[in-house]
């Protein structure tokens, strides 16, 4: 892999990594990387989730929809932590050129 090749899979390792631990719960690691049905799923279930504790919050069973938002940022936190773990080159080889869309 040549010297710029090997930055720009850093840069993106990086900020994958990062935006996978801080906003990983609405798949926008995903799109960074340009996997979008993972995180479109992502998305859905964070925001899905948010809005039946909305509305359901009231009955008393609102706060199971919640358990959609925190399994979906656990996820994230654990891409995130194997993102930023892997070498530069895995991780080109397996999400950039790859595009593996789960862990």
């Amino acid at each position: 892999m040549n010297q710029l090749a090997s930055a720009d899979a850093s840069t993106k390792k990086l900020i994958a990594g990062l935006l996978a631990i801080f906003l990983g719960s609405l798949g926008i690691h995903k799109f960074y990387l340009g996997i979008t049905k993972p995180g479109i799923l992502m998305l859905a279930l964070t925001l899905g989730g948010y809005l039946m504790f909305g509305l359901l919050w009231w009955i008393g069973i609102g706060f199971l929809f919640l358990l959609l938002p925190f399994v979906m940022s656990i996820v994230g936190l654990i891409e995130g932590i194997l993102y930023l773990t892997k070498s530069d080159a895995d991780f080109d080889a397996k999400y950039v050129r790859g595009k593996q869309e789960w862990l």
